[in-house]
């Protein structure tokens, strides 16, 4: 805690003092770019890993990036909904990472059996583990928690669909799901390519789906 509080005065002698007109600003309500749904795990940090400021980013973390589908209950749906609906946010990003502890105790049951509510949670993601298993069976256990990792933001973001704001959203072309992948070791991120299949360099997938939307608007004022 010491750390914590000495933290705390250097960021109000300091910090704040500096950017008081940001601070103000913020007080009076918030504007977010995008939705980063990511783990809890302590080693990501959203805003540093995406160079963005308070209030760029409205952030949803728990265990292992789990978006429970819908009518199965829990504050992510409402956390969610709010975002589109209220603050109209219309990039909603699933971010998994390396070395992920959720998805590794996912793929090793056993391992949560004095754990019941971390095993009760991580159901939520049970597609990840069957694909693994039914899929995947070859691969060394390195192996397997990688692809389990890129493997489990797919499934959170079929859950994800499922939401009906989201869903209605997406049919109307007013949010955009994007998946992506920290490697913490490199600082990498990948995002998933629907037309590759596979998770490549973020700003090769992004890039080409700004392009497509651009395109797509221009066609609609033809």
């Amino acid at each position: 805690m010491r750390k914590l509080i000495s933290g705390l005065h250097h960021f109000q002698s300091n910090m704040f003092e500096s950017r008081k007109e940001l601070f103000e600003r913020l007080a009076t309500g918030q504007n977010p770019d995008a939705l980063f749904i990511t783990c809890s795990d302590s080693r990501i940090n959203p805003n540093l890993l995406t160079n963005t400021e308070p209030g760029d980013l409205f952030i949803l973390r728990n265990a292992g990036n789990i978006i429970p589908a819908h009518g199965c209950g829990g504050g992510e749906a409402a956390t969610i909904e709010f975002a589109v609906a209220v603050l109209g946010v219309r990039d909603l990003i699933v971010c998994g990472h390396s070395a992920c502890g959720a998805i590794k105790a996912l793929l090793n049951p056993s391992s949560l059996n004095k754990l019941p509510s971390v095993r009760s949670w991580l159901s939520h993601a049970e597609a990840t583990r069957q694909i693994i298993e039914d899929n995947y069976s070859d691969l060394d256990e390195e192996e397997k928690l990688n692809v389990a990792i890129q493997e489990n933001v797919l499934a959170q973001i079929e859950n994800l669909r499922t939401l009906p704001m989201v869903a209605s959203r997406l049919l109307s072309g007013n949010v955009h799901i994007h998946g992506w992948t920290y490697k913490i070791q490199t600082g990498e991120v990948f995002s998933y390519s629907l037309e590759e299949g596979q998770f490549l360099p973020v700003s090769e997938v992004e890039n080409a789906v700004a392009q497509r939307q651009l395109l797509t608007a221009g066609v609609a004022t033809l």
